[in-house]
């Protein structure tokens, strides 16, 4: 019987004669013919061995044309049913850095050994991300990177993102152990904000904030075939938020990498991690895998006391000071206007007074404990041989520290996802849902300040901050009066106000915490909720044009975010989810010409938003291969990429009492400086004369797309025998990049009156019954950033035993045209570099990198700074036991435990060291 499906979407799918990975394009060599056994037995099953007579395990085996597939085992081997009905077969046998091989059996082979030779040019493999089809990475024709499993399974840190610092031109940043950031070209956060990360396409943010938590809710290494990343703009084929790159993970096919796989890892910080992974073909149609994963460890805590750039006194002061990595600072400025009870002592006034707070550690406590956690399942079904179902569920969480605004402590932070694909040689159709949650995180800056704005006992009126400022200017006013200095005053006045603040040995400390922990109220509690969906379905189909190297590529996606927070985060107050979309389509055409050696590519897509004008996205590229086997290619391309703002960008909703944090997708705001409110004598002017106040007038206008424009150039290939390069510079042109102010004015975005600024000013705009109030807005800067830069990769292949890898990247920010003071937000090392060695010495694999980032100046919305140059050295150790299917693992990251603070803000990242055992069975 027949599958049953539209024909139409057959149309769609079904692949062209010739196609890659299992669709092959590589040209036949001369036919292998085994002796034909009985006409009933369809297997064929062999080894695959180097020229020189070694196994190859991992190497993959493809009936061509179809996803009929399997790999070899640990020794080499392989079993594969191939139907003989319609006549011969061919083989597509593959390993990374060895030359394709094609046979042609005109029926089944029970002892077929087939030998793979070394690459010409050890650069042969296959990418599908730089142009959404699979190609030759030699001819990509933007700078990108491919890891494959072997690879990945050296990367030695504990999360596998952190570890891709090894590559030229990323950047990364830990804000925890497990929650890393990564960037190209500049631009670098704590949150990932214009980097996509897909797995198998599917897109890992967060739908609530539109951040992916680095793979703290992605897939296990176990699962992972290779990682493919993307440098640069990428909207023509990816459109909104590739501004900067794409990361992409590819899982491994459960009718391909069939067996039992399990990983367990244990070391230094209480580190124990474990993965396994099970995928059986149950028949030559279905296929099924599972996977999960266990982390746990010590998490590293952030411990910077230097001032911040916004506190009002310097580190040391006798009147406190804002620590970096300090919450619940309150500060506190005396004036005339604002008379404490018994009086103010008039030497205070203008004074700005800082309460301790409470160290990091102090408010995590023992809940320093990092982990994840992840499970999932996808069954496969051939509709036909070259056309494939997939449905697939995935489960997510884990506890880290995040850093954005503040530091968030996420706590069983998730998401559940949920996918259907049909999927052929000539395209796909993918739905896909997410689903984030957010366990029991919190804010640590609101925990800090919520307990010192707490009551002193349950019942009392007084808070703890009130105390503080009451006793330091009782006790200054005192020490004045017995003949202290000014300084000495201030000293003991601040010895004696800090001996007010709650201690965290005190069981009042941890009884608030955990209520305070509890509590979702913004501005009441510090927990943080939301739970938002992100639907997408998007579809694909590749069209020969010509038989003279003509291809034509459209495709087309939609997207919703349906955003829900109970009023707390999202401006969802009505009790119904907040509806927002996007939904764009695109087209690619290439050309390949003089014999194959010129590659030129056009691109755009157009994407329409819900909030936003519509967006279109060129790429236009050039690729030229020169050489006998083509191996130097020079690539030429130019690109236009956007961000549209985030979901908080938009529909942000939180009231904090002290301000009100908010979107804007509205009409826009109007309203004041904050400098105003240093003198306060203008607002009484302003009673009588409101025109004192239009030097202090503050507009942004709604938020609009960011905007980059890309040039590149490059070369990849052999220089020669055994050396090869990879080689870019480009330059970028930035417009309306976001940012956030803090101003005071109305809810509605209305400018407030005299009379409303009066009425507002004694309880500093904190009122949540009145409109006018101090708000946090985001708006798009006018000013263009243009920014240059060269990265340059060297790998010599002296030996399988040795080969030698090195990089360095260049980025440069250029201030020529940008005023002074100008935050531009690059967060960039100008210069960074990595060396490295790896080899394989018999059954002993081994690999060892250097890293080396240059201090630079980093400007995050939680704090500005610098932080100083790091470095860290990281290795890792595997011997194989084939007969036992096991590998034998050490690896550590930092090795010399040397400076390695990656974010300003952020913890130390330290040494980790464990042992491992890797199980394989086929």
């Amino acid at each position: 019987m027949k599958p049953l499906y539209p024909s139409v979407l057959a149309a769609l799918l079904l692949p062209p004669l010739a196609a890659t990975h299992a669709f092959a394009t590589r040209p036949e060599l001369p036919a292998s013919v085994g002796a034909a056994p009985d006409p009933a037995e369809r297997s064929v099953s062999g080894q695959v061995l180097t020229d020189s007579g070694e196994p190859l395990p991992g190497a993959t085996v493809f009936i061509k044309g179809s996803f009929i597939g399997t790999s070899t085992d640990q020794f080499g081997k392989f079993v594969l049913n191939a139907n003989f009905e319609n006549g011969p077969v061919t083989l597509v046998f593959s390993y990374v850095g060895f030359d394709s091989r094609e046979i042609t059996l005109q029926a089944p082979e029970l002892a077929l050994n087939v030998g793979l030779s070394p690459s010409a040019t050890l650069l042969n493999e296959t990418v599908v991300s730089a142009s959404r089809v699979e190609e030759n990475i030699l001819r990509a024709p933007v700078t990108i990177d491919k890891l494959s499993t072997r690879q990945i399974e050296k990367i030695t840190t504990p999360e596998i993102l952190s570890g891709l610092g090894q590559l030229k031109g990323l950047d990364v940043s830990s804000a925890s152990m497990l929650f890393t950031s990564v960037s190209t070209r500049g631009f670098n956060t704590a949150k990932s904000e214009r980097v996509i990360q897909l797995v198998d396409y599917m897109d890992t943010q967060l739908p609530s904030l539109n951040l992916s938590p680095g793979n703290l809710v992605g897939i296990p290494e176990l699962d992972m075939e290779s990682i493919e990343i993307i440098h640069g703009p990428a909207s023509a084929l990816y459109g909104s938020n590739a501004l900067s790159g794409v990361i992409l993970f590819n899982s491994k096919d459960p009718f391909v990498y069939e067996g039992l796989s399990v990983r367990l890892r244990g070391g230094e910080r209480n580190l124990l991690d474990g993965q396994v992974r099970f995928a059986k073909k149950l028949t030559d149609k279905l296929a099924f895998k599972v996977n999960a994963s266990a982390f746990r460890a010590n998490d590293w805590i952030a411990d910077n006391m230097e001032a911040t750039r916004s506190s009002a006194n310097p580190q040391g002061s006798p009147l406190g000071y804002n620590a970096v990595n300090r919450y619940g600072e309150q500060s506190y400025t005396y004036t005339p206007l604002q008379q404490l009870p018994g009086g103010t002592s008039q030497e205070l006034y203008g004074k700005t007074v800082y309460m301790p707070g409470f160290t990091e550690q102090q408010l995590i406590r023992e809940d320093n404990r990092t982990s994840s956690y992840r499970a999932q399942g996808a069954l496969s079904y051939l509709l036909r041989d070259d056309l494939k179902l997939t449905v697939e569920a995935k489960y997510a969480e884990g506890t880290a520290t995040y850093q954005n605004i503040s530091r968030f402590r996420v706590k069983g932070l998730g998401t559940k996802q949920y996918r259907a694909e049909l999927k052929s040689g000539k395209g796909f159709l993918r739905l896909y849902s997410t689903e984030d949650f957010t366990g029991n995180s919190y804010e640590l800056n609101q925990l800090g300040s919520l307990i010192q704005n707490s009551p002193l006992a349950e019942g009392s009126t007084i808070s703890y901050a009130q105390q503080f400022y009451g006793v330091y200017n009782q006790v200054y006013s005192q020490a004045r009066k017995a003949g202290q200095s000014v300084e000495a005053a201030l000293a003991t006045a601040q010895t004696a106000a800090n001996a007010t603040q709650l201690t965290p040995t005190d069981p009042r400390f941890g009884s608030l915490r955990e209520k305070l922990i509890a509590d979702q109220q913004p501005g009441r509690g510090a927990q943080q909720y939301f739970s938002s969906f992100l639907h997408d379905i998007s579809g694909q189909r590749t069209f020969r044009l010509s038989d003279v190297g003509t291809d034509l590529t459209v495709g087309a996606a939609y997207r919703q975010y349906r955003l829900g927070s109970n009023g707390l985060l999202f401006a969802d107050r009505n009790g119904k989810r907040l509806r927002n979309y996007e939904y764009g389509g695109y087209g690619q055409l290439t050309q390949t010409l003089l014999e194959e050696r010129l590659k030129l590519a056009l691109a755009g897509r157009v994407d329409e938003f819900k909030n936003f004008k519509p967006a279109f996205s060129p790429r236009a590229s050039v690729v030229y291969s020169l050489g006998q086997n083509k191996q130097h290619n020079f690539r030429a391309s130019y690109g236009r990429a956007f961000r549209s703002p985030s979901q908080t960008e938009q529909y942000l909703y939180s009231d904090i009492r002290t301000g009100l944090l908010i979107g804007n997708v509205g009409n826009g705001f109007q309203g004041y400086n904050l400098a105003l409110f240093n003198s306060p004598q203008l607002l009484t002017a302003a009673q009588s004369n409101p025109a004192v106040l239009q030097p202090y007038e503050y507009n942004i206008a709604p938020l609009q797309l960011e905007k980059v424009n890309t040039a590149e150039i490059g070369y990849k290939g052999a220089l020669v025998a055994n050396l090869y390069a990879d080689v870019s510079y480009y330059r970028s042109r930035y417009q309306d990049f976001i940012g956030a102010q803090t101003f005071v004015g109305n809810t509605d975005g209305s400018r407030p009156t005299p009379q409303q600024l009066a009425a507002g000013y004694s309880s500093a705009y904190s009122d949540q019954s009145k409109p006018t109030r101090v708000l946090y807005a985001y708006y798009n800067s006018a000013q263009e950033v243009r920014t240059q830069g060269v990265t340059a990769g060297l790998t010599y292949y002296f030996r399988k035993a040795f080969n030698l890898t090195g990089n360095y990247s260049l980025n440069v920010l250029d201030r020529s045209n940008l005023p002074e003071g100008f935050q531009t937000y690059f967060n960039t090392p100008k210069h960074k570099y990595n060396v490295g060695a790896n080899g394989q010495v018999g059954n002993l694999t081994y690999s060892v990198n250097y890293r080396w980032v240059q201090g630079h100046l980093q400007e995050m919305p939680f704090a500005v700074g610098t932080i100083r140059d790091y470095s860290t050295t990281d290795a890792y150790l595997g011997y194989t036991v084939p007969k036992l299917g096991s590998t034998f693992q050490a690896g550590i990251s930092n090795a010399f435990n040397a400076n390695n603070v990656q974010v300003f803000g952020g913890p130390q990242i330290g040494r980790l060291a464990y042992l491992g055992l890797r199980f394989d069975v086929k």
